[in-house]
C-alpha cells in the first residue's frame, strides 16, 4: 500500500514539473520565410564582434580568433569564412613558394 501511494506521488509530482516546464516558447519569423512560427529555441544573438582577418594572416592573427556560440555550437558562418581566408593564404603561399623554385 504505501509502496502504490509512493508511487502515485511520485507521477504526480512529476507530471506537473512537466506541465509547468513543457510550455513552448515561439518567436515570429518574418512573413516572406513563409513558415509562420518558429517553434523551439530561438537563435541567440551574437555577443561577439564578426570575426576579421586581414588580407595577409599571420600565425597572431589566427591566435586572436574568437567564434560566436551558436545554437549547435560555433557559428558556422564565421567558421567558413576563417577557413576561406586562410585557405586562400595557404594557397598563395604555395604559389609564391612555386614561382621562387624552392619545393617543399
Amino acid at each position: 500500500m504505501e509502496i502504490g501511494l509512493l508511487f502515485v506521488a511520485v507521477l504526480v509530482l512529476g507530471g506537473t514539473v512537466f506541465a509547468l516546464s513543457g510550455r513552448r516558447r515561439t518567436a515570429a519569423v518574418p512573413e516572406d520565410a513563409g513558415r509562420g512560427l518558429l517553434v523551439g529555441l530561438v537563435e541567440p544573438v551574437p555577443s561577439l564582434p564578426p570575426v576579421l582577418l586581414p588580407a595577409r594572416p599571420r600565425a597572431s592573427d589566427i591566435e586572436k580568433v574568437r567564434f560566436a556560440v551558436g545554437l549547435r555550437g560555433y557559428r558556422a558562418d564565421q567558421v567558413d569564412e576563417v577557413l576561406g581566408v586562410l585557405g586562400g593564404e595557404i594557397e598563395r603561399l604555395h604559389a609564391e613558394l612555386a614561382t621562387r623554385g624552392t619545393g617543399v
